[in-house]
Protein backbone atom coordinates (compact mmCIF):
# COMPACT_ATOMS: atom_id res chain seq x y z
CA UNK A 1 0.00 0.00 0.00
CA UNK A 2 1.33 3.46 -0.90
CA UNK A 3 0.32 6.62 0.96
CA UNK A 4 0.65 10.36 0.54
CA UNK A 5 -0.55 13.27 2.67
CA UNK A 6 -1.66 16.57 1.12
CA UNK A 7 -3.06 19.39 3.27
CA UNK A 8 -3.68 17.01 6.17
CA UNK A 9 -5.58 14.50 4.02
CA UNK A 10 -3.86 11.12 3.78
CA UNK A 11 -4.62 8.95 0.74
CA UNK A 12 -3.54 5.30 0.65
CA UNK A 13 -3.91 3.00 -2.35
CA UNK A 14 -3.59 -0.74 -2.87
CA UNK A 15 -4.03 -2.84 -6.03
CA UNK A 16 -5.35 -6.41 -6.21
CA UNK A 17 -5.15 -8.47 -9.41
CA UNK A 18 -8.45 -10.16 -10.33
CA UNK A 19 -7.59 -13.44 -12.11
CA UNK A 20 -11.23 -14.59 -12.35
CA UNK A 21 -12.14 -11.46 -14.35
CA UNK A 22 -8.94 -11.27 -16.42
CA UNK A 23 -8.26 -12.95 -19.76
CA UNK A 24 -4.55 -12.57 -20.48
CA UNK A 25 -4.86 -14.36 -23.85
CA UNK A 26 -7.27 -11.58 -24.90
CA UNK A 27 -5.11 -8.83 -23.35
CA UNK A 28 -7.59 -8.10 -20.55
CA UNK A 29 -6.05 -7.58 -17.14
CA UNK A 30 -8.48 -6.54 -14.41
CA UNK A 31 -7.48 -5.06 -11.06
CA UNK A 32 -9.50 -4.01 -8.06
CA UNK A 33 -8.04 -1.20 -6.03
CA UNK A 34 -8.75 -0.02 -2.52
CA UNK A 35 -8.47 3.64 -1.57
CA UNK A 36 -8.50 4.94 1.98
CA UNK A 37 -8.84 8.70 2.56
CA UNK A 38 -8.03 9.82 6.09
CA UNK A 39 -8.79 13.27 7.47
CA UNK A 40 -5.89 14.27 9.72
CA UNK A 41 -7.11 17.87 10.03
CA UNK A 42 -9.40 19.47 12.63
CA UNK A 43 -12.12 20.23 10.10
CA UNK A 44 -14.68 18.04 8.30
CA UNK A 45 -13.99 17.79 4.57
CA UNK A 46 -16.12 16.72 1.62
CA UNK A 47 -14.78 14.98 -1.48
CA UNK A 48 -16.42 16.62 -4.49
CA UNK A 49 -14.69 15.20 -7.58
CA UNK A 50 -11.85 13.05 -8.85
CA UNK A 51 -9.35 12.96 -11.70
CA UNK A 52 -7.42 9.79 -12.53
CA UNK A 53 -4.53 9.34 -14.92
CA UNK A 54 -4.46 5.70 -16.01
CA UNK A 55 -1.21 4.55 -17.63
CA UNK A 56 -0.76 1.15 -19.26
CA UNK A 57 2.48 -0.82 -19.68
CA UNK A 58 3.22 0.75 -23.06
CA UNK A 59 2.92 4.30 -21.71
CA UNK A 60 -0.52 5.02 -23.16
CA UNK A 61 -2.43 7.40 -20.89
CA UNK A 62 -6.08 8.15 -20.40
CA UNK A 63 -7.74 10.60 -18.03
CA UNK A 64 -10.92 9.79 -16.14
CA UNK A 65 -12.81 12.59 -14.40
CA UNK A 66 -16.07 12.72 -12.52
CA UNK A 67 -18.03 13.71 -9.46
CA UNK A 68 -17.27 11.96 -6.19
CA UNK A 69 -16.04 8.39 -5.89
CA UNK A 70 -18.16 5.31 -6.67
CA UNK A 71 -21.29 7.47 -6.73
CA UNK A 72 -20.63 9.24 -3.43
CA UNK A 73 -19.38 12.64 -2.30
CA UNK A 74 -18.44 11.62 1.23
CA UNK A 75 -17.98 13.97 4.17
CA UNK A 76 -15.01 12.83 6.26
CA UNK A 77 -14.90 13.99 9.85
CA UNK A 78 -11.64 14.86 11.65
CA UNK A 79 -9.77 11.71 12.66
CA UNK A 80 -12.04 9.55 10.47
CA UNK A 81 -11.52 7.95 7.07
CA UNK A 82 -13.51 6.90 4.03
CA UNK A 83 -12.63 3.72 2.18
CA UNK A 84 -13.85 2.45 -1.15
CA UNK A 85 -12.99 -0.18 -3.73
CA UNK A 86 -13.19 0.21 -7.48
CA UNK A 87 -11.64 -1.47 -10.49
CA UNK A 88 -9.67 -0.80 -13.67
CA UNK A 89 -8.85 -2.82 -16.78
CA UNK A 90 -5.67 -2.74 -18.85
CA UNK A 91 -4.55 -4.36 -22.10
CA UNK A 92 -1.12 -4.90 -20.54
CA UNK A 93 -0.20 -6.93 -17.43
CA UNK A 94 1.39 -3.86 -15.85
CA UNK A 95 -0.21 -0.46 -15.36
CA UNK A 96 -0.31 2.47 -12.98
CA UNK A 97 -2.70 5.08 -11.70
CA UNK A 98 -2.34 8.44 -10.03
CA UNK A 99 -4.73 11.27 -9.55
CA UNK A 100 -6.30 13.89 -7.37
CA UNK A 101 -9.47 14.74 -5.50
CA UNK A 102 -11.07 18.16 -5.26
CA UNK A 103 -12.24 18.66 -1.70
CA UNK A 104 -13.85 21.36 0.37
CA UNK A 105 -13.36 22.13 4.05
CA UNK A 106 -16.82 22.21 5.62
CA UNK A 107 -15.98 25.21 7.82
CA UNK A 108 -15.41 27.22 4.62
CA UNK A 109 -18.47 26.04 2.76
CA UNK A 110 -19.90 29.55 2.46
CA UNK A 111 -16.73 30.88 0.81
CA UNK A 112 -16.52 28.05 -1.70
CA UNK A 113 -12.84 27.45 -0.93
CA UNK A 114 -11.73 24.24 -2.61
CA UNK A 115 -8.43 22.41 -2.40
CA UNK A 116 -6.78 19.54 -4.23
CA UNK A 117 -5.51 16.33 -2.64
CA UNK A 118 -3.01 14.20 -4.52
CA UNK A 119 -3.48 10.45 -4.93
CA UNK A 120 -0.06 8.76 -5.00
CA UNK A 121 1.00 6.78 -8.05
CA UNK A 122 0.37 3.09 -7.51
CA UNK A 123 1.15 0.08 -9.66
CA UNK A 124 -1.00 -2.75 -10.97
CA UNK A 125 1.06 -5.86 -11.72
CA UNK A 126 -0.22 -9.29 -12.75
CA UNK A 127 1.51 -12.03 -10.68
CA UNK A 128 2.75 -13.86 -13.78
CA UNK A 129 4.92 -10.84 -14.64
CA UNK A 130 6.86 -11.27 -11.39
CA UNK A 131 7.89 -14.90 -12.13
Amino acid sequence: MVSLTTQEIRVSAESMYQPTHSMPAKRQFVYAYRIQIGNESNTPVQLLSRTWEVIDGTGNRRVVEGEGVVGQQPVIMPGQSHEYTSWVQFETPIGAMRGSYVMQRMDRFETGELFEVEVPKFMHVAPEVLN
